[in-house]
């Protein structure tokens, strides 16, 4: 986030007040100029997007073969490290969304779930 605070502020530049004098814009102001949206929320919005698409395919499709796909090894010992439907999963529960399986069936109601996690404050 402060990276991304950095380049907002190199890409919209600093705003001269009344008297003349130079000042670099408040986080307030860079959130207005991008009405709220960052890459982060951007990025997760369209984990989800994929999330949805994946579950609608049919099973025959290679996307749909490889997210249901299961190693034949043992993970190692230790705290097993994060799959990638662990992340949405956590992302889904944050935003409060139950029964998200039969949801993603229903494409409308889906999109409004994504469209949700754009603006979502817990992403």
């Amino acid at each position: 986030m402060v990276f991304e605070r950095k380049i907002l502020g190199r890409i919209f530049g600093p705003t001269q007040k009344a008297d003349g004098e130079w000042r670099l814009k408040t986080n307030k102001e860079l959130e207005n100029a991008i009405r709220y949206e960052n890459i982060v929320r951007h990025i997760k919005s369209k984990r989800l997007s994929w999330l949805g698409h994946i579950e609608r395919i049919s099973n025959e499709r290679v996307p749909k073969i490889i997210y249901k796909w299961k190693p034949h090894a043992t993970r190692p010992k230790g705290r097993s490290r994060l799959r990638w439907e662990d992340d949405v999963r956590n992302d889904l529960g944050s935003m409060g969304v139950e029964n998200w399986k039969q949801k993603v069936q229903e494409r409308k109601r889906w999109k409004e779930i994504i469209e949700q996690a754009k603006t979502h404050k817990e992403l």
